[in-house]
């Protein structure tokens, strides 16, 4: 589980949760905020273009929602900075 460094991501009860079901934590470094940017920027997008236009009624309709979201992102969605391709479509485009 990624977080930045706030105080309660540091707070030993929250840490031993993690701790506790196996989960591995890391945090950015301090005063970095590009260390997030990227997810960031995807979970905007994520909430802007599926969460607040389904606003999904159940755990198992979220979970399959951004499934779904997640695929299209990846392979449908085009974006103007990969020259009009989804991002497996410019990491491909070159390989055929």
């Amino acid at each position: 589980m990624h977080s930045d460094q706030g105080w309660h991501y540091k707070m030993q009860p929250y840490r031993a949760m993690f701790a506790q079901r196996g989960v591995a934590q890391s945090m950015s470094r301090k005063g970095n905020c590009f260390d997030n940017a990227t997810i960031e920027s995807f979970f905007g997008t994520l909430k802007a273009e599926y969460f607040h236009l389904s606003a999904p009624n159940s755990l198992d309709a979220l979970e399959a929602g951004v499934h779904d979201y997640v695929r299209y992102y990846n392979h449908e969605r085009i974006k103007l900075r990969l020259n009009g391709l989804s991002p497996v479509g410019y990491r491909l485009r070159n390989t055929a």
